[in-house]
């Protein structure tokens, strides 16, 4: 109690600016991490936490030790779990990037974003191009972009045409999409290791089915061999479908909600019955 007692009102001035500084990191700290896979580990994190706290308020002495020996090799565990954040909290420091605001997506975007990739989608599915394109939402997709070639470019049909031409050095890999920009292209993305898939769908269309299983992501594909688009939403697959439906559903879902909003949402699931569609 002395202590603030004693302080004077330059002390009082720096604890706050120090605080504020302080907070403002684990803020954006937050923010790095808030939406992508990292956010799980965390929470198991707070949880051999708060089981090491019990530990001890109860004196469970083998509990204890056990969590003691976990948390003597924890250091080396988070560096290692969580080296891709890491690994961008340093490459946005360099790029003085971290402490940018981020924009949010408006309609405007949004109809940037479709308009582009439906040009695109339309062309190749007469020509029987095959495509793969993903929408990132909440869940960042960073590790996935650093999978592929970067690019940072404005979202246009005919930039999305030239990658997925046949026997250029990109059109094998996916396209992932950020905000009104195309970040990278050639991106490796987890096939889906469903028992259910139908046997007819390729590797294209099973990487646009497993990113949508790890993450909130909405994938649109075009098959080269029939020139049928599907889109993935949530482990499922529509396939065949036509361009109004697609258009419908991609602004539902790319679209921030607002209270305001009249279009409700159409659920995947409720979509994929009225369509007739499936993991088949």
């Amino acid at each position: 109690m002395s202590y603030f007692l004693d302080l004077t009102w330059h002390d009082y001035v720096k604890d706050i600016i120090d605080v504020g500084i302080v907070s403002f990191i684990i803020y954006k700290m937050i923010l790095l991490v808030r939406g992508t896979r990292a956010v799980q580990l965390l929470k198991g994190i707070f949880l051999l936490v708060a089981v090491w706290a019990l530990s001890t308020w109860f004196n469970l002495y083998t509990l204890k030790w056990l969590m003691n020996q976990l948390f003597t090799l924890g250091i080396f565990s988070v560096l290692i779990i969580f080296q891709p954040e890491l690994r961008r909290v340093l490459e946005q420091l360099g790029r003085g990037k971290l402490f940018a605001r981020s924009n949010t997506l408006d309609r405007d975007v949004v109809n940037e974003q479709i308009d582009g990739v439906i040009k695109a989608i339309r062309f190749m599915a007469e020509r029987r191009i095959g495509a793969l394109i993903v929408f990132e939402r909440s869940t960042g997709l960073s590790e996935l972009v650093e999978s592929g070639i970067r690019m940072e470019s404005k979202i246009t049909s005919e930039l999305l045409i030239n990658i997925f031409t046949p026997n250029t050095p990109l059109h094998d890999g996916a396209v992932i999409i950020r905000g009104n920009q195309i970040m990278a292209a050639g991106c490796y993305l987890p096939l889906s290791e469903n028992p259910f898939i139908s046997k007819e769908l390729g590797t294209r269309h099973r990487a646009a089915i497993g990113v949508s299983e790890v993450t909130d992501a909405v994938s649109v594909t075009v098959s080269e061999e029939t020139g049928q688009i599907s889109l993935s939403l949530g482990g499922m697959i529509v396939r065949d479908i036509n361009e109004e439906s697609l258009i419908s559903k991609l602004f539902d879902e790319l679209t921030p909600k607002t209270s305001g909003r009249s279009k409700e949402r159409l659920s995947m699931s409720s979509f994929w019955k009225r369509k007739g569609g499936g993991n088949g």
